[in-house]
């Protein structure tokens, strides 16, 4: 579950960053594809370490 949160919250944050810096709409697409996954990568190790914690 905080996978999904992570890429959500990264995508969103890229589509908006790249439409700030006036990106056309591939750049956009770029952005949020590319925050997406690094939310999801933050959000699977954040789950790593919660489930090793609780052991």
């Amino acid at each position: 579950m905080i996978v999904v949160v992570g890429v959500i919250i990264g995508a969103i944050y890229g589509g908006l960053l790249a439409r700030k810096r006036k990106g056309k709409p591939l750049d956009i697409l770029q952005y949020t594809v590319v925050y997406g996954l690094i939310g999801a990568l933050i959000g699977l190790f954040a789950t790593i370490i919660a489930h090793r914690s609780m052991l």
